[in-house]
C-alpha cells in the first residue's frame, strides 16, 4: 500500500534550522503513519474472514457514495465504480471462501499442522481483501486532501480489484474440485480429458495483474522488493533473449534498456504474462542459470560462511560393487550411469567447514576437478579434524532444467558450519538434454560412490542423511527407493524442502496458486515436466547464429551490447519524458507500441473517448470534478462483470465443457444440460478476465512416463514407500506444489511410516536460495538445518 504524500510546510529562507524543522516534520509524520499503518495490519490479520469482507464492503460503499457525488467526471466515475466492483467481488467471495475453510481441515496432515491448498488459497484471498481494506480506509481519510493521488491510487484499486476477482475464479475452481475429488484426495483423480479441460480453462485466465502493482502481495513485505527485481529481470532478460540468445550482450543489455518495467508496473505484468505463456524451457533454463555468472557467484558466496573445503569432483564412470543390507557377505554390482548420453563422470562438489583427515588424501585430489583459482580453499594445510561420524548427501533443486551445487554453494557452506559435517552436493545432469532417468541414476550412483568411500569425504558415514529442495527433494526420494529396490544401504533419513512428488498434470488446490506465482508459475512447471520426461522440446536457436561460430557470436554481440548500452540511456530518458509530455500535452494521443499502455488503462478506458487517460496523472480530485464539469457524461458506470466480459476471447470454453457441447452453446445458444451444469464452475453473471495471450502453446505433457514411480514417488505403491526411512518435509504454505508435500505425508502416515512436516507461512518457493535476504528466510532455512540433525542426531528414547 502506498503512503500518503509527505507535505512540507513552508519556512522563512535562511532561518536557523529550517531544514532540520522540515527534515524533523517530515520523518515524524513518516515514524507516525508507518506506526498506524503496522498497528492497523495487525489488527486487520487478527480479524475474521467476515469481519474483514463486512469491514470492505462498508468502507466501499463509503467511497462509492462520495465519488458518486463528485459530478460527472470520468476519473470519479471509474472510482466509484472500482469501489462498486469491490463491493460486488467481496460479497461474492466469502460465501465460497467460507465453505473452503469449513472442510480445510479434512485435508490436513494432523491437527498440528494446519496447511493444504484450501487454506492457502483462503489465506491468499484474505491477504487481497485486507489489502484493499486498507487501501479503502486511506482513501476514506485522505480523498478531501488536495495531494491525493488521485490516478495512482485508481490504478492500484483497479489492479486489486483485477486480482480479487481472479481469486473468485479461483476458489470456484477449488470449490468444484472440493466437491468431484475423492474423499481427502488433494489432487484431481479421474478422466485424464476432464484433467485436460480443467487445465486449459484455468490456463486462460489474465494472470498479468499478479505480475504487476500486485507482485508477491500474498509473500511476507520483506520478500517483495526481491520478487520485484527478479521479474523485472525477467521481463528485460526476456524482451533480448530472441535477439542475442548466446553470449553477455543478453544480461547486459536488459540492465540498460529494462527501465521502463521499473515505472510501468502494467507493462511489465502483461510481458511477464507473455513471456511465461510463450517462451520455452530454454529460456528458463537460461535466465534461472545466471546466478552461475562467476561474478553473481562470488558475491554470493562473500555474505556466506568460510569454509575450509569447497571443492568440484568428478566421479569417472567405474563400476564398483556394495553390500547387500539384508546380507552383507552378498555384494550387489553398482553400475555408472549409462542413459542417453552412455557411461560419463558424475560431478560432485565436497564441502566441509573443517578440513578433516581424509578430505586432503592423494586419492581425493586425483578426482579434483579445476574450477580456477577458488576450487580448492586449503592453502596452509592447517590441522586436521577427526572424521565426521556424519554425512550430509545434498541434491539440489531447479526444476530439473537449472542450476547446480555452486548456485546451492552459500547455505550449504552454513550447513556445513552448524551442522559441523562433511556436505557431498550432487551436480547432476539437467533436462532437456539429459532426461529422466539420466539425473537419477546419477545421484544414485553418487549416493552409493560416498557410502563406499566415505572416509575420503571426512566421515565415518555412520549416520547419512540425504537432502533437497524441490526437485532434489523428489531426487532424494528416488535415490531412497532406489537404493532399497538394490537392497544397498538406505540413508538414515531424508529431509526434503518443498519437494516435488506429483509430476503428472493435475489440478489440486494449491496448484491454483501457479496464476499468481512469480517464481512457479504453471506454464514453466509444464515446460521442465516436459523437458525431463523426455517430450519434444523447441529450440529457438537460429541456423544463421549456428553458422556464426564462436567468434563471429562474440563479434555480433559486442556489437550489441555497445549498441545497447549507447540506446540504453536514452531509453530511460525517453520512458521519463512520454510522461512529462503527456502531462504537459493532455490533448496529445501517445504513438506506443501496444504494450506500453497501460493494462489498467487500457481495460477501463471508452471506445468513444477521444483522449487518453495517461493526462489525469498528478490531477488532484478538486481538479476533476472541475475538469469533468465541462465532460458530456455519456461514461457508463463501470461494471466489473461488463468489463471483464468484454475480455473474454471468443474462443474461451466455459468451465469443463467437453468440445462439442462448447460449440453448441456458442452456436445454438442451447441450455446447459444436467451433466454440464454439474461441471459449470462459475455462477451466472460472474465473468473472469481471460488472457488476452495465445494460451495454444502452453502444452501440457501427458505420457505413461510420468506415472512412474521413480518419477512421480507419490504414485509409488506402498510396498514401495514402505522402505524409505524416516522423513522430514519443509513446505510453503504459499506454495504451487505445497499439495505435493501434503499428500505425500499423509500417504507415509497412513503407512505407519515415520514422517514430520513442517510449513512456513509467507515465504515462495525456493525460499533456501533466499536464506540472507530478511529473519524469515533465515528461520525457515534454520527449519530445515533442524530437520537434518535430527536424522543425524536422533533423540535417544525416553528414559
Amino acid at each position: 500500500m502506498e503512503s500518503a504524500r509527505e507535505v512540507s510546510f513552508p519556512v522563512a529562507a535562511g532561518a536557523p534550522g529550517s531544514n532540520k524543522v522540515q527534515e524533523g516534520s517530515k520523518s515524524q509524520r513518516r515514524g507516525r503513519w508507518r506506526k498506524g499503518k503496522a498497528k492497523a495490519s495487525r489488527l486487520s490479520h487478527r480479524m475474521d474472514l467476515h469481519t474483514v469482507t463486512q469491514s470492505l464492503v462498508t468502507l466501499a460503499e463509503d467511497n462509492m457514495a462520495f465519488f458518486s457525488s463528485q459530478g460527472p467526471g470520468e476519473t470519479a466515475r471509474r472510482l466509484s465504480g472500482v469501489f462498486a466492483g469491490v463491493r460486488e467481488q467481496a460479497l461474492g467471495l466469502e460465501p465460497t471462501l467460507g465453505r473452503l475453510l469449513s472442510v480445510a481441515h479434512l485435508f490436513d496432515l494432523d491437527a498440528e499442522t494446519p496447511a493444504n491448498g484450501y487454506r492457502s488459497l483462503v489465506h491468499t484471498a484474505r491477504c487481497c481483501l485486507v489489502h484493499l481494506l486498507h487501501k479503502s480506509r486511506y482513501v476514506a481519510s485522505n480523498r478531501r486532501s488536495i495531494f491525493f493521488r488521485t490516478s495512482h491510487n485508481l490504478a492500484e484499486l483497479e489492479a486489486y480489484l483485477t486480482a480479487l476477482t481472479q481469486l473468485r475464479a479461483l476458489a470456484y475452481y477449488a470449490q468444484h474440485l472440493l466437491a468431484t475429488n475423492q474423499p481427502g484426495k488433494l489432487f484431481f483423480e479421474g478422466d485424464e480429458r476432464v484433467i485436460a479441460d480443467f487445465l486449459h480453462e484455468y490456463i486462460t485466465l489474465h494472470k498479468g495483474c499478479f505480475y504487476g502493482r500486485c507482485l508477491g502481495f500474498q509473500f511476507t513485505p520483506a520478500i517483495r522488493p526481491f520478487l520485484q527485481t527478479i521479474s523485472i529481470g525477467l521481463v528485460s532478460f526476456g524482451e533480448h533473449y530472441k535477439r542475442n540468445e548466446t553470449g553477455l550482450s543478453v544480461t547486459a543489455s536488459s540492465l540498460f534498456t529494462g527501465g521502463r518495467f521499473a515505472i510501468d508496473p502494467e507493462l511489465r505484468g502483461a510481458e511477464f504474462e507473455r513471456i511465461v505463456q510463450n517462451l520455452d524451457v530454454h529460456f528458463w533454463k537460461t535466465f534461472w542459470n545466471i546466478t552461475e555468472i562467476q561474478v553473481l557467484s562470488s558475491l554470493a558466496n562473500m555474505t556466506s560462511a568460510t569454509v575450509r573445503v569447497s571443492r568440484l569432483l568428478s566421479l569417472p564412470p567405474i563400476t564398483f560393487e556394495m553390500p547387500l543390507t539384508a546380507d552383507p557377505k552378498v555384494m550387489v554390482t553398482i553400475s555408472p550411469p549409462l542413459a542417453h548420453t552412455g557411461p560419463g563422470p558424475v560431478l560432485v562438489r565436497l564441502i566441509s567447514y573443517d578440513l578433516r583427515e581424509g578430505q586432503d588424501s592423494e586419492e581425493l585430489s586425483s578426482l579434483g576437478r579445476s574450477e580456477g583459482p577458488r576450487s580448492l580453499e586449503l592453502r596452509s594445510r592447517p590441522q586436521q579434524a577427526p572424521r565426521s561420524r556424519c554425512l550430509v548427501v545434498h541434491i539440489h533443486g531447479g526444476g530439473f532444467v537449472a542450476q547446480t551445487s555452486k548456485s546451492h554453494e552459500p547455505y550449504l557452506k552454513s550447513w556445513a558450519q552448524e551442522l559441523g559435517a562433511p556436505i557431498l552436493s550432487i551436480d547432476y545432469s539437467l533436462a532437456p538434454e539429459a532426461p529422466f532417468p539420466r539425473a537419477l541414476e546419477e545421484c544414485f550412483y553418487a549416493y552409493c560412490w560416498a557410502v563406499k568411500h566415505c572416509a575420503l569425504l571426512g566421515s565415518t558415514g555412520e549416520r547419512i542423511c540425504l537432502a533437497g529442495d524441490s526437485a532434489g527433494g523428489n531426487l532424494c526420494f528416488t535415490v531412497s527407493l532406489r537404493a532399497a529396490a538394490y537392497g544397498v544401504r538406505v540413508p538414515d533419513g531424508i529431509m526434503a524442502a518443498y519437494p516435488a512428488t506429483m509430476l503428472q498434470a493435475t489440478a489440486s488446490p494449491s496448484r491454483l496458486l501457479s496464476l499468481m506465482d512469480p517464481l512457479l508459475p504453471l506454464s514453466m512447471l509444464s515446460k521442465c515436466v516436459n523437458a525431463y520426461a523426455g517430450g519434444e522440446t523447441e529450440d529457438h536457436c537460429d541456423s544463421d547464429q549456428k553458422a556464426l561460430g564462436m567468434v563471429g557470436l562474440v563479434q555480433r554481440d559486442t556489437a550489441l551490447l555497445f549498441r545497447d548500452l549507447r540506446l540504453g540511456a536514452s531509453s530511460w530518458l525517453n520512458s521519463f519524458l512520454e510522461l512529462s509530455g503527456q502531462k504537459s500535452h493532455p490533448n496529445l494521443v501517445p504513438i506506443a507500441e501496444p504494450m506500453r499502455c497501460s493494462v489498467s488503462e487500457t481495460a477501463l478506458a471508452q471506445p468513444e473517448s477521444p483522449k487518453g487517460t495517461d493526462s489525469l496523472k498528478g490531477l488532484t480530485l478538486h481538479d476533476l470534478s472541475l475538469r469533468g464539469s465541462s465532460e458530456t457524461p455519456d461514461t457508463p458506470e463501470l461494471s466489473l462483470s461488463v468489463e471483464a466480459r468484454g475480455h473474454s476471447t471468443p474462443s474461451a470454453i466455459n468451465f469443463l465443457l467437453r468440445p462439442e457441447d462448447a460449440s453448441e452453446e456458442s452456436e445454438a445458444g442451447d441450455e446447459l444440460s444436467t451433466k454440464d451444469r454439474v461441471y459449470a464452475a462459475f455462477p451466472e453473471g460472474f465473468h473472469p478476465r481471460r488472457s488476452s495471450h495465445d494460451v495454444k502453446r502452453v502444452t501440457l505433457y501427458s505420457s505413461p512416463i510420468l506415472k512412474n514411480p521413480f518419477m512421480s514417488p507419490l504414485l509409488a505403491p506402498d510396498s514401495m514407500l514402505q522402505t524409505l526411512p524416516p522423513v522430514h518435509i519443509v513446505a510453503c504454505a504459499l506454495d504451487p506444489i505445497l499439495d505435493d508435500s501434503v499428500m505425500f505425508a499423509r500417504r507415509l502416515r497412513s503407512l505407519s511410516q515415520p514422517v514430520t512436516l513442517r510449513v512456513v507461512e509467507d515465504l515462495p518457493h525456493g525460499f533456501l536460495s533466499l536464506a540472507a535476504l530478511c529473519q524469515e528466510t533465515r528461520q525457515a532455512a534454520a527449519l530445515c538445518v533442524e530437520r537434518i540433525r535430527l536424522v543425524l542426531n536422533p533423540p535417544g528414547p525416553p528414559v
